[in-house]
């Protein structure tokens, strides 16, 4: 997948090399770490590549965060609730334990931050807080991957 991925971004013309990571970085399980290690890969400048990827990641997050926030509103406000399935119950055990930071910054070692963020919306932690803890967790995630992309630790 990482390599269809890396094919796509570099058959754009170098030109549109950047718009190539800003929209392969909002996929999920790509985000802004594999993202930027493929711009950094395809010879973008480690700032470039960075910053397109980790913008790429936080609108593509931005869009799930809004999204759950709404459907929370309408369940909540519907008053129907149904039963929890076996792996949502177990990351509301992690969200409980860890809170909105810990699940940001260390989330997306197991889950894409638009799943992360949008569970968490959904168990009841506020909008805003997720987005400024998920907006922190990407550009890290991007910031260490990029540069460890560019001393060149490989990764795919």
């Amino acid at each position: 997948m990482i390599e269809a991925i890396q094919g796509f971004a570099a058959s754009l013309p170098e030109p549109l090399t950047w718009l190539g990571i800003v929209l392969i970085a909002a996929i999920p399980l790509v985000e802004s770490y594999f993202g930027s290690v493929i711009g950094v890969l395809l010879g973008l400048h480690p700032a470039v590549a960075i910053g397109m990827a980790v913008i790429g990641n936080i609108v593509s997050m931005l869009i799930f965060v809004l999204s759950a926030h709404k459907v929370r509103q309408k369940v909540t406000a519907s008053g129907v609730q149904k039963e929890e399935t076996p792996r949502r119950r177990k990351l509301r055990e992690r969200f409980d334990r860890y809170g909105v930071a810990g699940v940001s910054l260390a989330g997306q070692a197991l889950l894409p931050s638009q799943i992360t963020s949008a569970a968490m919306v959904s168990f009841g932690a506020a909008r805003n807080i997720v987005i400024f803890w998920q907006i922190i967790s990407i550009i890290l995630w991007g910031l260490a991957f990029g540069i460890l992309a560019t001393l060149g630790v490989t990764f795919l």
